[in-house]
């Protein structure tokens, strides 16, 4: 086979519908989708002052009572990823793509895989890394204020649930708009290639590249939503974490209602979330309070 610029673009036309394709039966219902809010962005990066800020319903009593939104330090910025597949310029000229083909739609799984891996990072960073308060993620000292407005001295909340240096496991709150991470999306994956049959790549190294772009990044949504903890994972520290989230209040005193939904484990915690939240009886015949309190999820990444 000859290479000129029709049959490159041939290729090109190929490799992106199979990493399209792919991308449409693997985007269902992903874990990085279940985990977090996707927020588009339109600048190099976003600014969340509104996190933690929404006001309660309450009686029109004479005028609106208005709150502001405050200002914020929390900031998520954008940045570039990319996954460059190269074709020898011999595969194109023996016609021998089927290889490629399937390496293109393996980029769209790498780019599931890439989101996952990046959710688990949230989670597994969230014990030192800050959210919106200028708190750790999991942390002991989220500030709650007396007073509606954000006034008076703040009681430190604590999200987090005994102590060790174990796998992280976390209880989290995903039946809200607003999800536990966020996922800042600047530009969805695109399909990108080099199709100039001069291009001083093919000349020097007798290829052509394939690859995705991706602009975007990941934070911290509300607290509120998640406990986490490095400590065994038994049914007592499940029912403290279930406990901390259904009393946690917002400012002023009021409960939230938050309840949690899903428990998130990594593969070694697998066993014993089963036991806490599949089986119907424990201890020869008594009824287990936990039984199916949650959904399980286990995460691999983790």
């Amino acid at each position: 086979m000859i290479i000129t610029s029709t049959v490159l673009n041939g290729l090109r036309t190929a490799f992106r519908e199979e990493f399209r394709t792919r991308m449409a039966d693997i985007d269902v219902k992903p874990v990085w989708r279940l985990l977090a809010t996707v927020i588009p962005s339109s600048t190099k990066g976003n600014t969340y002052g509104w996190l933690g800020a929404f006001p309660q319903m309450r009686e029109w009593v004479g005028d609106r009572v208005i709150k502001d939104i405050g200002e914020s330090a929390y900031q998520i910025f954008n940045q570039k990823w990319e996954s460059t597949l190269g074709v020898d310029r011999t595969d194109i000229e023996d016609d021998n793509l089927g290889q490629y083909r399937i390496m293109a739609r393996g980029m769209a799984d790498e780019f599931e895989r890439f989101m996952s891996r990046k959710l688990a990072a949230l989670i597994t960073g969230g014990f030192t890394d800050l959210c919106y308060d200028g708190q750790p993620f999991f942390n002991a000292s989220h500030p709650v204020y007396p007073n509606t407005d954000g006034t008076g001295t703040a009681a430190n909340t604590s999200n987090v649930i005994g102590s060790g240096s174990g796998k992280p496991w976390a209880l989290l709150s995903l039946s809200g708009t607003l999800k536990p991470f966020i996922i800042q999306q600047r530009l969805q994956p695109e399909f990108e290639e080099i199709t100039d049959i001069k291009n001083e790549k093919v000349f020097m190294q007798d290829k052509y590249l394939y690859g995705i772009r991706y602009r975007g990044s990941w934070g911290y949504g509300l607290w509120q939503q998640a406990v986490g903890s490095k400590a065994a994972l038994t049914a007592a520290n499940y029912e403290a974490a279930r406990f901390a989230m259904q009393t946690f209040k917002r400012d002023g005193g009021d409960p939230l209602g938050i309840e949690p939904t899903h428990l998130i484990v990594d593969p070694t915690n697998e066993s014993a979330a089963r036991a806490i939240l599949s089986r119907e009886l424990i201890n020869g015949d008594e009824s287990n309070p936990n039984y199916h309190t949650a959904e399980l999820l286990v995460v691999s990444h983790l």
